[in-house]
């Protein structure tokens, strides 16, 4: 596992293919002794719990001993609009700040914690494109400062070439296909940031456009 970088994008067309993407991600993490936390779109909870069990997850003894946590994410959202980019990295600082777990299971018993938000909601018609990527890009530092793997899950159905283009600049690592591999694509956030300011100041609200298909991997190439 990557030890620099912690933040990574998946992009999917169904939610039968982020469980079948993210369910092995999620169980490493309780073979490993980590907690789940699972940040999902209001109203969703039970839906995703469901999911969670048909794929043969334990959710009710893992929510027990602590090591499941599943969330409305973000708690008061309700309309489309600009992000509120200050109180969205917040509302993460708090949900993955340490925390008692329910007894027997103390918080400090488990070795990390792992973070699936779902992220559709950021990217749906009215919201500000550059509010999202300006999130994303700032999260990497939270996430590095508290070593904690987190994996934002985008619908395909409601990206453009030019956002998924690029969100795939602020996520150093991405999983594609239930592989999770460096994102050539990467753009360090200081850079990333001063672009987008710079976009902000002319009025551009669009990047560049996507690829058609990310390159394969260095290491990949040599092994050929």
């Amino acid at each position: 596992m990557n030890t620099t970088h912690f933040h990574i994008c998946a992009f999917v067309d169904s939610r039968d293919e982020a469980d079948q993407a993210l369910v092995p991600f999620y169980r490493e993490a309780l073979a490993r002794n980590e907690r789940n936390l699972h940040l999902v779109e209001p109203h969703g909870q039970d839906a995703h719990r469901a999911r969670l069990v048909q794929a043969g997850i334990d959710v009710p003894a893992c929510e027990h001993r602590g090591q499941l946590a599943v969330r409305a994410w973000p708690a008061d959202w309700t309309e489309p609009g600009g992000l509120d980019v200050e109180e969205l990295l917040e509302a993460m600082a708090r949900a993955t700040a340490p925390m008692p777990a329910p007894a027997p299971a103390p918080a400090s018993d488990f070795d990390g914690v792992r973070v699936m938000a779902q992220m559709g909601w950021a990217a749906r018609a009215g919201q500000d494109r550059l509010d999202l990527l300006d999130y994303e890009a700032r999260l990497n530092a939270l996430l590095a400062e508290r070593r904690q793997l987190a994996i934002c899950v985008y619908d395909l159905a409601a990206l453009d070439g030019t956002l998924m283009m690029d969100l795939l600049r602020t996520h150093p690592l991405t999983m594609i296909g239930g592989v999770l591999r460096e994102n050539p694509f990467f753009t360090p956030p200081a850079e990333m940031l001063r672009e987008l300011s710079a976009r902000r100041a002319t009025g551009r609200r669009r990047g560049r456009p996507a690829p058609e298909a990310l390159p394969e991997p260095a290491w990949r190439r040599r092994a050929e």
